[in-house]
């Protein structure tokens, strides 16, 4: 993460401090205002054609929108999220989790842009999700607020919508599915590379250790 870090050296300064909060706060506030209005979301939404028409805010307004419409759900949800979020920029700093976000909007935005479908805010809050289940893997939370599970199960589950995503799903599915996997190599790309050279080098030293007893081994056979 290199390029990161020469980035936050010249503009570290202007990174939005507990961004998540204020992201989780907007959504709380769009849910009230749905309760009067139920078309709220529906103004908010990305939606190419209409950001072309004059429509700017929406480039921006589409994190906003609330990820159910139901009160019960809508709380634990967006408490998640802000846990999700407060971990990452704890991990990271302020500035390289607003990077992350920013990038995360630039994407869904781009992914939008290139199939026209109306977008909101959900393969970024999954990009969230898979960065913190990579960071904090054995992190247990409360599925159904009874069943003890730990994040990177629920990870795995989440890769494996992706991949039916990418499979199986409609064009626009396939191109917004994209969005957390790009963001995920951005991020953990080098971390993933170095692994697989770790393992590669695990796998050759037990070959080699084991080549070394079996040479041992014909040796004093043949003594």
């Amino acid at each position: 993460m290199k390029w990161i870090n020469k980035l936050e050296r010249k503009y570290g300064r202007y990174g939005i401090r507990n961004l998540m909060q204020f992201i989780v706060l907007g959504n709380a506030l769009i849910f009230l205002l749905m309760q009067m209005d139920p078309r709220i979301p529906s103004l908010l939404a990305m939606h190419p054609a209409l950001v072309m028409q004059g429509e700017v805010w929406r480039l921006i307004s589409f994190i906003f929108i609330p990820p159910t419409t139901s009160l019960f759900f809508a709380f634990f949800v967006l408490y998640f999220y802000y846990m999700v979020g407060t971990g990452l920029e704890h991990e990271w700093g302020t500035f390289k989790f607003n990077v992350f976000y920013l990038a995360g909007i630039l994407g869904t935005v781009i992914a939008s842009f290139i199939t026209g479908s109306v977008a909101n805010a959900v393969y970024i809050n999954m990009a969230l999700f898979l960065g913190f289940a990579r960071i904090y893997p054995d992190y247990q939370i409360l599925l159904m607020l009874i069943l003890p599970i730990k994040v990177k199960y629920l990870a795995w589950l989440n890769w494996g919508i992706i991949g039916f995503n990418l499979i199986f799903g409609t064009f626009p599915v396939k191109i917004m599915s994209l969005v957390p996997v790009a963001l995920y190599l951005l991020f953990f790309g080098g971390e993933l590379s170095t692994d697989v050279k770790r393992q590669r080098q695990i796998q050759q030293n037990r070959k080699r250790f084991f080549s070394e007893i079996e040479k041992a081994k014909k040796n004093q056979k043949r003594e």
